[in-house]
């Protein structure tokens, strides 16, 4: 019986000292209580995950012109997959117009910059065939042209 009570009172030890530990300190907390760690400074908790942002465009990663201007581009593409949280777009096969092979891309937008380094553009062409990088870079063109087309129309310069 004596070991099952010092048992229980380690245990109650151990979750009090670990209590404890997490306790915030009053003015002269130490190292942690330096300015970055104020209210006033911080600007996010890790309850800002559960609420819902007043900017949409704050929570996704990826820059909103680049990925509008890439469904706009490759709209004959059949779009697959869409993830706006890791900038992935897939499409299926499509043919162009005017044009006469079938193509199917994966766009990546990495960075939420407007930027060529931004984008990443990967086509393919049936069965796996590469696609000559002068028209990937082409696409890429048609692209960026676009999101900056659209950055202007919406006054943000």
């Amino acid at each position: 019986m004596n070991i099952a009570r010092a048992a229980r009172l380690v245990i109650a030890a151990s979750l009090c000292a670990a209590l404890a530990a997490c306790g915030g300190g009053g003015r002269n907390a130490g190292p942690m209580d330096s300015a970055d760690m104020s209210p006033e400074v911080r600007t996010t908790t890790i309850w800002d995950v559960f609420e819902g942002s007043e900017n949409p465009n704050t929570s996704v990663g990826v820059n909103k012109y680049l990925w509008n201007a890439s469904l706009e581009v490759l709209n004959f593409l059949p779009v697959q997959t869409v993830d706006p949280f890791t900038g992935v777009i897939q499409t299926g096969y499509g043919t162009p117009p005017g044009g006469g092979r079938s193509y199917r891309a994966t766009i990546k937008i990495a960075d939420p910059a407007l930027d060529a380094r931004s984008l990443k553009l990967s086509l393919q062409g049936p069965g796996g065939a590469a696609v000559e990088p002068g028209t990937v870079r082409a696409v890429e063109d048609a692209i960026l042209t676009r999101a900056r087309q659209l950055r202007i129309q919406d006054g943000r310069l």
